[in-house]
């Protein structure tokens, strides 16, 4: 398969149009004129659709993955990136992400920058150009292939990665981020990524509960440790407590006392009749307390009825008072009024002074409109001197009639230029012709033939950008026929000449060509540097005459005699010295010069209009405040005039008033009201309730003072029944457990009792035999030597101990006693040795450092929980109202679509904070319920709208100044990519949002467009046209002629 050997992006007619490239026949300077290098092709024109702050206003790469060399130029909207597979699209978003500082494996396509350019080449070069308002700025990445490392550039200018990295952040601009930034490769790893907002306090949230988990695992460790220790403590020396009780004896206790415990239970019976009492006469009390309530209501209502009475009656003699004293007041001013009638001759002379005033305000008027007349005389006589002083120090009287008559389009040039010199960042000189002014008119020849015309009325600029901003307005858009130069970055206007004046005058030079004028530095510097007037020495006619000995001594390459102009050159081959001479032309646009007296005059002109101009403006501010006395003094007249009108129709208005305020006080004086009969009856009325009250309050005393007995009967049964029972249920606990040891021993009794009669058998038998070996008889006594060792049994019945036990216990249950008290003794002291103790003491002091360890320990875990219910709340209330908004605007979309989607905050155990995440659960059909977006569960096309659908819901939560999205409508079926790419144009070109990088190989057919996208087919292959080499509108015309001439 062929290898595309260049790439271009063209935009179709949707797209922001392009400047087309200059006409070639158009009038553009040698390029050798310049040491600027070329200037790049326009940028579109935006200023009608503004970008916003960090938008992309065009991408620059050159041997970048198949490129050569490609420019893009995007618009501040929705882009559109077309192409077929393999033509470079996703090349572009390559390009975006590398020349941001993004990382090479964040593309999925290779983990090293080198791998990115073209192969066969060395180097490569990624430009992106980011809008701002305080101006663009130019993010250069250059890669080295052999060394895999990066150059970077702002503005031109050398930085660092880092530098450019705090730039693109200051942006807002995260390429890392699949929420902005989603490559091709990375769009089936959406759907496991979180929100990164919060990050920081989520990565504290997992940290301390990680710390959280290993704490609470050391304290429970220690605890098992403590436990452990103090479970030997307890088996090491638990033997040692052991008791012998009398279990019988105890039984009989507590049988006595439960006997006498059950007689003690009638205290239960009587607090019981006691309680049953108790409740009738309560309810009795509060039968008479409800009664007693309702006679107290019946009082208190009377008495606010009768309250109500009283205050209507005080507040009617009150009206009736304050009614008398207004109208009393009325009268008395009535009479007031009355003595001053004759107010007429003061209104008159008031109303004279005031026609007075008004003619002396109209004849101020009059003075002030002169004088603002003679102000705006004077400021047009100002502005004219004023003109005519520029067109003088500008040389632009002759000089622009002459450049009109012959460069009309150069003249349209220099008026425009005047207009908008804010345009431009460095100076601007108009054309050469304009800023040259001779010391001499006779020597204007000399400069006129050796500077070219076209130059001659060439513009002269400082900054290339500057140049094509001009020629970009002027040439494309105005279409005028215009010459533009940039002058040296290093001034030559003060550069010496490499030979002496002196040394030359010998031969009748009496001068070189940059000092017969005078010019702008940047205009002599481009002169110094392209024609050398530095260097070029003009001379007499003598200087002809000597011609052939100044050629062959002084080796000038250039050089004026009085008439003739001399250029010499030595032969490549022959090394000879050749030499031209041409005749002078006559000088056509530099021999006009200024008339300095004139222009002196003008200057004493303008100062006398200044000084008139001054005494115009005090003599308006003399007038303005004599206005304003006037104004004042008037408004004081006409507010007097006003307060004399007002008395003279007062006395008809106050008659008015006394006369309402006397029928007022009519009605008020006949609406009376009895108040000593409604105070007699609300007395009688209260008087019998009170009577009924204070029987019902001696019969609730009475049921008072029995409940109180009551309550006080009762509450010594409870207690006493409460002691009780306590008490039983201690003997009766105690007694069921004596009972069940007494069971235990008796059963251990009945086994030891037969264990004895068989040892007494076994006894009685041995005896017998010990007779017989003795050869004794039944009556007689066993000798005294052998007491010692073999007991006596007369008659097999009694017997007496032997001597040997004479020391122990008479008694089987003695025996029993003490055999036991001797084993527990001997088990105590079996066990005892010094490192049992040392054990022992070795424990405690482990067990003491194991407990305070535990105490710091557990200060700290509540420290850590503590911290994390902060860092929680912080984290985890925002982080739900954030999701919150994008599940509000997810299932907008969704519902839009006829389907379902939600977004919620999910998690397994709420404490696992390294757990949470986004879980987006979506239903493309009616008949299912919501399942969690999965690869297992949805299909690829499925999964490729919720992700369009989840970006687009975080448009306008998530501001960032632009978003790539490559090829996600692959594999969506055509009615849902439809409505989805309805949405992104819907979303995509409102007002003021980011903006919108949209690739994808294949559209539908009639989808809806706005006029704010932008977009850009992508085409390949080896015959492709250099950017700066394709024209647009020369393409269109050949479709049309083609389409003409085509049969019908």
């Amino acid at each position: 398969m062929a290898t595309p050997s260049r790439k271009t992006s063209t935009p179709s007619s949707l797209a922001s149009k392009r400047a087309l490239p200059r006409d070639p026949s158009s009038e553009v300077p040698s390029k050798r004129k310049s040491s600027a290098p070329p200037a790049p092709p326009p940028l579109p024109l935006q200023s009608s659709r503004p970008f916003v702050e960090g938008s992309i206003v065009r991408i620059v790469m050159e041997n970048f993955l198949t490129y050569d060399v490609c420019e893009v130029s995007p618009g501040p909207h929705l882009n559109m990136i077309i192409g077929a597979n393999g033509t470079g699209k996703s090349s572009i978003v390559c390009a975006i992400c590398l020349g941001l500082a993004g990382k090479p494996a964040f593309m999925g396509r290779a983990d090293k920058v080198g791998f990115f350019v073209k192969r066969g080449c060395s180097k490569g070069m990624v430009e992106i150009e980011l809008f701002r308002n305080s101006g663009n700025l130019t993010i250069t990445r250059e890669i080295d292939v052999a060394k895999n490392q990066s150059s970077w550039f702002i503005n031109k200018k050398s930085t660092t990665q880092k530098v450019v990295e705090e730039q693109v952040a200051a942006l807002n601009i995260q390429v890392g981020n699949l929420c902005q930034f989603l490559p091709q490769d990375k769009v089936g790893e959406f759907k496991s990524i979180g929100p990164p907002e919060m990050h920081r306090y989520h990565c504290e949230l997992k940290n301390f509960r990680e710390k959280e988990k290993q704490l609470e695992v050391f304290i429970i460790e220690k605890l098992k440790m403590i436990q452990r220790n103090e479970r030997y403590k307890q088996d090491e020396y638990e033997n040692v407590r052991q008791e012998y009780e009398e279990v019988k004896l105890a039984r009989d206790r507590v049988k006595e006392e439960v006997r006498k415990l059950k007689e003690g239970q009638r205290y239960s019976l009587e607090a019981r009749i006691k309680e049953k009492v108790l409740s009738e006469t309560s309810q009795k009390c509060k039968q008479k307390q409800d009664i007693i309530e309702r006679k107290d209501k019946q009082i208190e209502e009377l008495q606010q009825a009768l309250t109500v009475k009283q205050n209507e009656e005080h507040d009617r003699q009150r009206r009736i008072s304050n009614t008398r004293k207004m109208i009393e007041d009325l009268q008395n001013e009535l009479k007031t009024a009355e003595n001053c009638e004759n107010l007429q001759p003061q209104i008159d002379a008031i109303t004279n002074d005031l026609r007075r005033i008004q003619d002396e305000k109209a004849s101020c008027e009059g003075e002030v409109i002169d004088k603002r007349g003679e102000k705006e005389t004077l400021e047009k006589e100002k502005k004219s001197v004023g003109d005519n002083i520029v067109r003088f120090d500008n040389l632009m009287n002759q000089k622009e009639d002459k450049l009109r008559q012959r460069y009309r389009d150069t003249y349209d040039a220099v008026l425009w230029l005047r207009n908008n010199r804010d345009k431009f960042k460095q100076r601007v000189c108009e054309p050469i012709m304009l800023t040259i002014n001779m010391k001499d008119n006779k020597n204007a020849k000399y400069i006129e033939n050796h500077i070219s015309s076209n130059d001659l009325r060439a513009f002269v600029f400082e900054s290339q950008e500057d140049m094509e901003v001009f020629l970009k307005e002027i040439r494309d858009n105005k279409k005028l026929r215009v010459n533009a130069v940039i002058a040296p970055k290093s001034s030559y206007a003060d550069k010496a000449p490499s030979r002496s004046l002196n040394d030359l005058k010998q031969y009748g030079f009496f001068s070189y060509l940059r000092e017969l004028f005078d010019a702008p530095d940047p205009v002599m510097s481009f002169l110094c540097c392209h024609y050398h007037i530095h260097e070029v020495p003009v001379g007499t006619e003598r200087t002809r005459e000597k011609i052939e000995r100044v050629i062959q001594e002084t080796r000038l390459k250039q050089m004026y005699t009085a008439e003739e102009k001399y250029v010499v050159k030595t032969s490549f081959y022959s090394n000879k010295v050749i030499s031209s001479n041409t005749s002078l032309k006559v000088a056509q646009f530099l021999t006009v010069t200024v008339d300095l007296e004139q222009r002196r005059h003008l200057e004493e002109q303008l100062k006398e209009i200044n000084r008139k101009l001054q005494a115009v403006e005090a003599g308006l501010i003399a007038l303005y405040e004599r206005n304003k006395h006037l104004e004042h003094k008037d408004n004081e007249l006409r507010q007097k005039k006003k307060e004399l009108l007002e008395r003279k129709t007062k006395k008809r208005q106050l008659e008015q008033k006394i006369s309402s305020k006397l029928g007022s006080l009519k009605l008020m004086e006949q609406d009376t009201c009895n108040l000593e009969e409604e105070e007699r009856k609300a007395s009688t009325k209260i008087k019998e309730i009170n009577v009924q009250k204070a029987k019902l309050v001696t019969e609730l005393t009475n049921f008072v003072k029995i409940c109180t007995s009551l309550h006080i009967q009762k509450v010594d049964l409870i207690l006493q029944n409460t002691t009780v029972i306590s008490e039983k249920n201690k003997l009766e606990s105690d007694y069921m457990a004596a009972s069940s040891q007494l069971r235990l021993t008796e059963q251990h009794f009945i086994e030891l009792d037969e264990s004895r009669q068989r040892l007494l058998q076994k006894c009685k038998e041995l005896m017998k035999r010990a007779r017989q070996v003795c050869n004794l008889g039944a009556e007689q006594t066993v000798p005294q030597e052998y007491q010692t060792q073999v007991p006596t049994i007369p008659n097999g019945h009694n017997s007496s101990p032997p001597m040997a036990f004479q020391d122990l216990p008479n008694t089987l249950d003695e025996i029993d006693a003490l055999l036991t008290e001797e084993r527990s003794r001997a088990s105590c002291f079996t066990g005892l040795n010094p490192t049992v103790v040392e054990e022992y003491t070795k424990r405690e002091e482990e067990i003491e450092q194991l407990t305070e360890e535990l105490k710091i320990k557990k200060v700290e875990l509540d420290k850590y929980r503590e911290n994390i219910s902060q860092v929680k709340e912080r984290w985890l209330n925002p982080l739900k109202e954030l999701v919150e908004k994008i599940n509000e605007k997810f299932s907008n979309f969704f519902s839009s679509m006829q389907c379902a989607g939600e977004v919620d905050l999910h998690t397994e155990n709420e404490e696992d904070y390294d757990k949470y995440g986004i879980r987006i659960r979506v239903k493309f059909r009616s008949s299912t319920q919501l399942h969690e977006l999965t690869p297992h569960h949805q299909s690829g096309g499925e999964r490729s709208v919720s992700t369009m659908l989840y970006l687009m819901a975080l448009q306008e939560l998530n501001r960032c100044p632009f978003r790539v999205v490559d090829e996600i409508n692959q594999g969506m079926d055509p009615i849902n990519e439809r409505r989805v790419f309805e949405m992104v144009v819907n979303t995509a070109c409102k007002e003021n949002t980011s903006q919108y990088f949209f690739i994808t190989p294949k559209l539908l057919q009639n989808l809806p467009y706005s006029e704010k996208m932008t977009v850009l087919f992508v085409y390949n292959g080896p015959h492709m046209l250099e950017p700066n080499r394709w024209n647009l509108k020369a393409f269109q015309r050949r479709r049309r002629r083609i389409t003409f001439t085509q049969p019908q």
